[in-house]
């Protein structure tokens, strides 16, 4: 018995069984290896011009195979005899799902996998192996099978196997989690060895985490971490350069959602004068190459000058700040998410900076969004030894501050018509009450900073009032938005500087109770888990349904107790809070956290030599139990495999350099060469803009 594969030397099967020890001949044709073989061999034919062309295998060929006691396997055919094949057919939201149990006890009925950008044929076959079907759930369909399933893998006999797709492009197309493809390999060569043996496959991910759950960390490992999570920006070409911002400007208005492919590994990299694009979407395709978001955010731009900022600050490196200075420089001065009405002091706008550049999202004004600008620009000028944003910052802050209501909220966002229709006094006399950190929190603590900065009792009261009212609220009032973890972790670095502006025994008490709910879910590894929140309190919640499945934003799990760490909603803000709190408070309780989280990104980091424009980033989801890139991929906008360049990369790498460099985002964004962004200009523009 021996097993002969069908398809070129680079084929991912062909690679794995030859790592793995596993002999096996290999033949260029169909006709000619079932010819030659003996009976009780296996034959594989192996899709190799996937997903343009199907697979010629003629029908004289498949009744050859039978009489000579041949199993055969097929896939992504032109024909089988028998069986009725329609066209192929490009799956989007749908998943590959085990639908018998063939792989028994190792993978069960109902089990999730993901082939991504799956394109498969379509056909009717009684009981197949695996199914496409759009289903919710995180590793298993909860729901079940919709009728409307297509067949993956199926028996077209009992001595032929057909896959509607390729199913051994499972290294090169990155198909998920990686254990489980083992085991449905392990069944194919099994059936196909007449379960004589049942080769095991060994095999490196494409695309991996830097380190094993287990594996000991180098001492510089914090260090390369930092370094490898900066120069991602430039080595996914983020950065627009004069010669393709034309390019970039009409990718965004003409491609779905603003996302495609490239940017091409020939183009240049800008120096940050031309803004920076928003980072990788979850969309993967067959070849492992992703699409990316051409959006040209301000807290992401923000977020990621600040990083770089910090790569320079730590490594003396003049270049890298200067690229910081001029992206800085393009959000806050240059572009349109600052001009227009936000630069008209007569506007109800004047201060605000709109979300994208691109309508009607350029004149949609998020809190949140701001708040995040607004920390990113003071912590780089800190940094870099800079004033040229502070007054920038201060209308910001004042902008924001006059469109809070007097209990401290200020809602999801607004926008620019409803400001020019009520105008900004409506919102700074509106007192409603949202118990909502994702959205509220960090403003507050932009205040707390501007009152260290300024002493503005208008700014202390303001925050005080929104994160006593808030605290008040917890649990069981909290509004989430993916999930409850993430309202936990953002509400961190408010609670921590409030210690240090106020510390008193319930400040103290806050800030540990939030804490420490939120480490509840810290596993061993230093990861932490998400939860769903309140049923009824959740923005966007698990899908209640299969046809629910990819309609909104939702959370990377199904439910709680799912092994999963979200590094775009909680994780990141996480760790850069626990930094703060330690710092705050003195307390180990904080440190050890925060330690623990350290490792586990250091280890969760992308490596990979085979897409380099990911390596060094964060994906959003990270399933710690598989200690694999793998999450329910239900979220429309901001799916499993997305790296956001400003609210993960940037976060995360600041974080590092801080630890690295022994200092806390209060001193370094509240200090700077100015003593800060507020100072004079506050008292300047307070009596004019309040």
């Amino acid at each position: 018995m021996s097993l002969i594969l069908v398809c070129g030397e680079e084929n991912d099967l062909c690679r794995a069984l030859r790592a793995s020890g596993v002999e096996f001949r290999r033949s260029d044709d169909a006709a000619r290896a079932v010819s030659r073989a003996a009976s009780g061999d296996g034959v594989l034919v192996l899709a190799e011009q996937y997903p343009k062309v199907q697979t010629d295998v003629e029908p004289g060929v498949y009744d050859a195979a039978e009489r000579a006691g041949l199993r055969l396997y097929v896939e992504y055919p032109r024909a089988v005899p028998g069986v009725a094949l329609g066209e192929t057919r490009e799956a989007e939201w749908e998943r590959v799902v085990v639908s018998s149990d063939a792989f028994l006890p190792a993978i069960e009925r109902l089990r999730i996998l993901s082939m991504h950008q799956c394109r498969s044929i379509v056909c009717e076959a009684d009981h197949p192996h695996l199914v496409s079907a759009r289903v919710a759930g995180f590793d298993r369909a909860v729901y079940g099978i919709p009728d409307a399933a297509l067949p993956v893998l199926f028996s077209a006999d009992s001595t032929t196997l057909i896959a509607t797709t390729k199913l051994s492009g499972f290294v090169t197309g990155r198909y998920a989690p990686a254990v489980a493809w083992t085991e449905v390999w392990r069944w194919i060569l099994s059936w196909a060895c007449h379960g004589l043996m049942t080769p095991g496959l060994r095999f490196t991910p494409t695309v991996r985490p830097a380190y094993g759950a287990d594996e000991h960390l180098p001492a510089d490992a914090e260090a390369d971490a930092l370094r490898r999570g900066v120069t991602w920006f430039s080595r996914a070409r983020l950065l627009i350069h004069p010669d393709w911002s034309d390019e970039a400007r009409g990718r965004l208005e003409s491609f779905h959602d603003g996302t495609g492919p490239g940017p091409e590994a020939q183009r240049p990299t800008g120096d940050g004068s031309c803004g920076m694009i928003e980072g990788a979407s979850s969309r993967v395709h067959p070849d492992g190459s992703q699409d990316w978001r051409y959006h040209l955010r301000g807290d992401c731009m923000s977020e990621s000058a600040m990083a770089i900022a910090a790569l320079a600050a730590v490594e003396d490196d003049p270049a890298g700040g200067e690229v910081a200075k001029s992206l800085l420089d393009f959000v806050l001065v240059d572009s349109v998410l600052a001009t227009g009405p936000r630069s008209d002091p007569q506007s109800p706008s004047y201060g605000l900076l709109a979300w994208t550049t691109l309508p009607p999202a350029d004149g949609v004004y998020y809190g949140d969004d701001n708040a995040r600008v607004m920390l990113a620009a003071m912590t780089a000028a800190g940094l870099l030894e800079v004033e040229r944003w502070d007054e920038r910052v201060s209308r910001c802050l004042l902008a924001n501050l006059r469109t809070t209501g007097p209990s401290g909220f200020r809602g999801r966002r607004l926008e620019e018509a409803d400001l020019r229709e009520r105008g900004w006094r409506h919102y700074r006399e509106l007192d409603r009450l949202h118990f909502a950190p994702h959205y509220e929190s960090w403003l507050w603590a932009c205040y707390l900073l501007a009152y260290r900065q300024s002493a503005s009792e208008a700014f202390r009261d303001c925050a005080y009032s929104g994160i006593r009212l808030t605290m008040d609220a917890y649990p069981h009032e909290w509004r989430w938005t993916n999930g409850m973890q993430q309202e936990r972790a953002r509400m961190l670095l408010p609670l921590a500087w409030l210690v240090l502006v106020d510390d008193r025994p319930l400040h103290r008490e806050w800030l540990h109770r939030v804490a420490a709910d939120l480490l509840e879910g810290q596993d061993s590894c230093g990861a932490i888990a998400e939860e769903v929140g309140t049923e009824g309190h959740g923005s966007y919640g698990p899908p209640q349904s299969n046809e629910a499945y990819g309609t909104a934003e939702a959370p990377l799990i199904q439910e709680n107790g799912d092994p999963l760490c979200d590094l775009l909603y909680t994780s990141n803000f996480a760790f850069i809070g626990l930094h703060e709190a330690a710092s705050a408070t003195g307390e180990p309780f904080y440190a050890q956290a925060a330690d623990r989280l350290a490792g586990f990104l250091c280890r969760a980091q992308v490596r990979t030599q085979a897409h380099p424009e990911l390596d060094g980033g964060w994906f959003r989801a990270f399933d710690f139990r598989l200690w694999d890139y793998w999450a329910s991929n239900a979220d429309e906008g901001w799916g499993a495999w997305c790296i956001e360049s400003g609210w993960t990369q940037g976060w995360i790498t600041t974080t590092f350099a801080l630890r690295a460099m022994g200092a806390s985002l209060w001193d370094v964004a509240g200090g700077g060469a100015s003593g800060g962004p507020v100072g004079s200009h506050l008292k300047r523009l307070l009596p004019l803009m309040l």
